[in-house]
């Protein structure tokens, strides 16, 4: 009797000669399983590694998230279920990871205050605050200094250790819990300091320098109640701290001035109001003050109007512009009496396939005034990036020659698709090349390129690299040089936001969110009326 569960298919010989389903109801080879369990097994170790990483940083919530990714990957992949996720799973990380996920830090991040002096939470903030107030002990003498790991462990991760020689000439190892004599006969000591010293591993200066975050937290504590910390990374000290936190009371006082702090605004600052707060505050929760800030600062709420106009401008003239070009080149291109249309079409991609940031400094050298190709050829003597019109006018100019090849590739594709019969039709019933034009190819034509435009808008209206690289926002307002003429609202909240003395990640994130909204109230009467067009076929 067979075990076999599988039955045969009606009208195929037992014996499987010349059967065509006989693969489809095999067994899988034993090739295919193991490279399937091969790769399963890839998978869930670059999990585990992951994790391990994610683990030593302290990240906890997000080891669970990749161990619940590696047990979605066994229970799809390691049996025969799911057969649909097993194609949409991948698809599904990546837009998790890389669209969901910024979507919603970059929303969570709208509603704190991080940024520069705000990146750590209160307990880390403190903690710094007090490692900069150490000072040397009078009278104490520096030790020279070996930053190092113990055999075996990782250099970015691994507890870290002080090897330490003091100006006697003794040798100690220091950790979190204190000084240890050193007297293994393998340590060598060169120019004050242990250059080897064995089950240690000493950091060189880039592996150091990687380390410098733990290295400005880590001290090893004396008897006296202070602590050794490095200076540099071949010489220590021994030093002490000036502020002592007074957690039950939650103030910091600091010992040499009597001066006492206490916790306002996410910092720590003078509770008499008299000098300056400590250098260190911690990321907290502000509510909407990010988005009050935007509309209510006097820089960006004057400048706001200008530059939302003059954004808007540019977004609709680019799409329109580049539109119009490209449309124009795809139907004279069209045309079946044209020889060699295939190496035109070609050429007139060349710009398309050039990165963006190389035609963009090329732009910017032929506007030059004195010494570019613009002025030269045409006789003029134009500023282009020190006035603003021109400026604009620049910008506009070299978006088309960035853009329009995209609109001839859409719309070359978009006429090929139009019947031949209803253009012949239109032909035989007397319809001029212009009324053809206008009632049978452009409503066609835009049921393809009608949501490409939106998007287009939407790109344009957003289009940070392109300003920044050919005018960087300028040129600039005498009495203001925060808003540029050519600003958009995204280079004039990188400007604002970040590219100051102090960037403020959470304001940055309140202007993405709002330019988000006003790219989508502006949009959606176009998709609105892009899905009439449906109606045309």
């Amino acid at each position: 009797m067979s075990t076999d569960p599988s039955p045969e298919p009606t009208g195929t010989t037992p014996s499987g000669a010349g059967n065509p389903m006989l693969f489809h109801h095999g067994k899988t080879p034993a090739w295919a399983l193991a490279a399937k369990w091969i790769l399963i097994a890839l998978a869930l170790v670059l999990c585990g590694y992951i994790a391990m990483r994610l683990s030593d940083l302290g990240y906890t919530m997000w080891v669970v998230l990749v161990a619940f990714v590696a047990m979605i990957i066994l229970a799809v992949y390691g049996t025969k279920r799911a057969v649909p996720m097993k194609y949409l799973l991948p698809g599904l990380i990546l837009m998790l990871g890389l669209q969901i996920w910024p979507i919603v830090y970059t929303g969570a991040t709208a509603f704190s205050n991080y940024g520069q002096g705000h990146l750590a939470t209160k307990e880390e903030a403190t903690a710094q605050d007090i490692a900069y107030s150490v000072q040397q002990v009078a009278g104490s003498k520096p030790y020279g200094l070996a930053v190092a790991v113990k055999d075996g462990e990782p250099v970015a991760t691994g507890e870290l250790y002080f090897l330490l020689t003091d100006p006697a000439g003794k040798n100690f190892v220091g950790d979190a819990k204190g000084l240890t004599p050193l007297t293994d006969p393998g340590v060598k000591v060169e120019s004050g300091s242990i250059s080897t010293a064995p089950g240690y591993r000493i950091l060189n200066l880039r592996e150091a320098n990687r380390r410098s975050k733990d290295l400005a937290n880590f001290a090893v504590p004396t008897a006296n109640g202070g602590g050794i910390k490095a200076s540099g990374i071949s010489l220590a000290f021994e030093g002490r701290p000036t502020l002592v936190w007074d957690k039950k009371a939650d103030t910091i006082t600091d010992s040499q001035t009597k001066q006492v702090y206490v916790a306002r605004g996410a910092r720590w600052v003078p509770k008499d109001g008299q000098g300056q707060p400590l250098p260190v505050g911690w990321k907290e929760n502000v509510g909407f003050q990010n988005f009050k800030t935007v509309f209510t600062d006097p820089t960006l709420r004057t400048g706001f109007v200008k530059v939302f106009g003059w954004n808007l401008a540019f977004a609709a003239l680019s799409v329109l512009t580049t539109f119009i070009l490209g449309m124009l080149l795809a139907l004279l291109l069209n045309d079946p009496r044209i020889k060699g249309r295939g190496l035109y079409r070609s050429l007139l991609i060349l710009p398309y396939a050039i990165p963006v940031f190389v035609s963009a400094l090329v732009w910017q050298s032929m506007f030059n005034q004195e010494f570019g190709l613009v002025n030269n050829l045409t006789h003029l003597n134009v500023d282009w990036f020190g006035n603003t019109w021109a400026a604009r006018s620049a910008v506009l100019l070299t978006n088309l020659w960035l853009g329009f090849p995209y609109m001839f590739i859409v719309c070359t594709g978009a006429l090929q698709s139009i019947p031949d019969d209803v253009m012949e039709a239109a032909r035989i019933d007397g319809a001029s090349p212009l009324r053809m034009l206008r009632s049978i190819i452009m409503p066609l034509l835009l049921v393809a390129v009608g949501p490409l435009l939106i998007a287009s808008f939407a790109f344009n209206f957003n289009n940070f690299g392109l300003i920044q690289l050919l005018t960087g926002g300028g040129p600039f307002n005498t009495g203001n040089a925060q808003i540029g003429s050519t600003d958009l609202l995204i280079n004039m909240a990188y400007r604002l936001a970040i590219n100051g003395t102090s960037p403020n990640y959470g304001l940055a994130s309140a202007v993405a969110i709002i330019i988000f909204f006003i790219v989508a109230v502006i949009s959606l009467p176009g998709f609105l009326r892009s899905k009439a067009l449906e109606e045309v076929n």
